[in-house]
């Protein structure tokens, strides 16, 4: 495959390819990066931090080690964006609040450890809702980063991993990194029309990673293609002696499965019921995704979930004591400048109690056993990753939450992948969304390359990026 002229359009497989072969060099691709960033960020707004100086310094670094024969890895010299709340020792790590805009960090999270030391450039950090508490993606005091599939009118770009899903959805980075407690990762991955790994507790470190609800956070890769999820899973996973969670969960590798296909496999249509509440241009998108998985050779079946999904904000109980816990100091400071929206939802988690939080705990036991009875034999539900396709902002109602189809994976451990399925009439990006079992990603993303070999809507561009 000929290197890609526009470097910043490329895939990140691509771009390895390239840079690997030395048909591209890691200069080329991260001076590219820069001035794209440098043109659209003034009004994208997607990171927090640009280290233009250190990735020019690591990219030449790059270039000589792979043009001597010591390339360490086949993503040596490419480049990515990490969330802030991903810690690199001397950098500046606010977790999306402007009071902690002087937070320098102590330590290297493992996920960046991890990057760097397969030669991977960080080109710099990303926005997030305030202290990834959110999934509409605003931020009321460091600022919104701006959907660039509307570039008339701002729209919510998901949250609470915004910046990486704008960064990457405006070819600012060929992939980033997002944390997912509750949807952070496939929320902006469905409004900004990326593919996005949710990955089972315990599958990625987040040691060095500000926590919000530290048995619920998840890290994972965000990027435009499902081979590109894949390849930067592969490198993140595996067992860290710096979390716990993560002990005895091994080196996960995607491929030997990816492009097995479907054929054969049990996927579920959700229940009937759900359908309620979700926009015509999203339920059609998703019954057309049927019509693809079906041809490919998937069976299709229905399944009987023992609750709905919106009975799943019970969840709320372990992210607000836990959210609590860990931002209480900040939030019960008045003078501190904190996002009123994301001050009062942390401040909710003050009320449960420590027998509301066990209860949860124990009920999230037991859902778990429910859900695995009731899908016994399917490989995967399948349903819209939003309602709607992203909203204005100036429509946005703090006190809701986008996340109807996405907060039950995490309250049950699952893993989950939201992928593009279509557009609506105005060029709004559709999402689906995949979910399999715990430690499963590989299903997950198996399916989901069977359905991106099968159509092209990852593929497209948001309109008029240079404007």
């Amino acid at each position: 495959m000929p290197a890609p002229t526009d470097l910043t359009l490329a895939s990140a497989a691509d771009l390895a390819r390239s840079i690997a072969a030395r048909e591209v060099s890691p200069v080329d691709a991260v001076d590219a990066l820069l001035a794209r960033i440098a043109r659209q960020e003034p009004k994208l707004h997607a990171f927090t931090e640009v280290y233009e100086a250190d990735a020019r310094l690591a990219a030449e670094g790059a270039d000589r080690a792979i043009r001597s024969g010591h390339a360490v890895g086949p993503l040596h010299g490419v480049p990515v964006a990490l969330k802030d709340l991903i810690d690199v020792a001397g950098r500046i790590t606010t977790g999306g609040s402007a009071a902690n805009r002087a937070r320098r960090s102590a330590v290297t999270a493992t996920i960046a450890q991890r990057m760097i030391a397969q030669g991977m450039i960080v080109l710099g950090k990303t926005h997030t809702v305030e202290f990834a508490f959110g999934g509409w993606g605003t931020n009321q005091h460091m600022g919104t980063p701006w959907n660039p599939w509307d570039l008339n009118d701002p729209r919510t770009p998901g949250g609470s991993s915004s910046g990486s899903g704008v960064a990457v959805a405006a070819r600012m980075a060929p992939w980033a990194i997002g944390t997912d407690t509750g949807g952070s990762v496939r929320l902006p991955a469905s409004f900004c029309g990326l593919t996005g790994l949710k990955v089972t507790v315990g599958r990625v470190s987040t040691y060095g990673i500000i926590p919000l609800s530290s048995t619920l956070d998840t890290p994972g890769p965000m990027a435009r293609s499902v081979e590109d999820v894949a390849l930067l899973y592969g490198v993140i996973s595996g067992p860290d002696p710096l979390d716990p969670l993560t002990r005895g969960i091994a080196p996960a590798d995607p491929f030997p499965t990816l492009r097995r296909g479907v054929r054969g496999l049990r996927l579920a249509r959700m229940p009937a019921r759900e359908r309620e509440g979700v926009s015509a241009d999203m339920l059609a998108a998703y019954d057309r995704s049927f019509e693809v998985l079906a041809n490919l050779g998937a069976e299709i079946v229905d399944v009987d979930l023992p609750f709905t999904f919106a009975d799943l904000v019970r969840a709320s109980a372990i992210t607000g004591a836990e959210a609590y816990f860990h931002n209480r100091a900040l939030a019960e400071d008045a003078g501190a400048q904190l996002g009123d929206a994301v001050r009062s939802r942390i401040m909710a988690g003050a009320d449960v109690s420590a027998a509301e939080y066990l209860a949860t705990k124990r009920l999230q036991v037991e859902l778990k056993a429910q859900f695995a009875t009731a899908t016994a034999g399917i490989d995967a539900i399948l349903t819209p990753t939003t309602e709607t396709a992203a909203i204005p902002l100036d429509t946005v109602d703090e006190g809701t939450l986008p996340s109807r189809f996405t907060r039950f994976g995490n309250l049950l451990e699952l893993c989950a992948l939201a992928l593009p399925n279509g557009a609506t009439a105005a060029g709004l990006p559709l999402s689906l969304q995949i979910v399999c079992r715990a430690y499963d990603e590989a299903m997950a993303l198996r399916i989901g390359q069977a359905f991106q070999d099968a159509t092209d809507w990852h593929t497209r561009v948001p309109p008029g990026l240079d404007a």
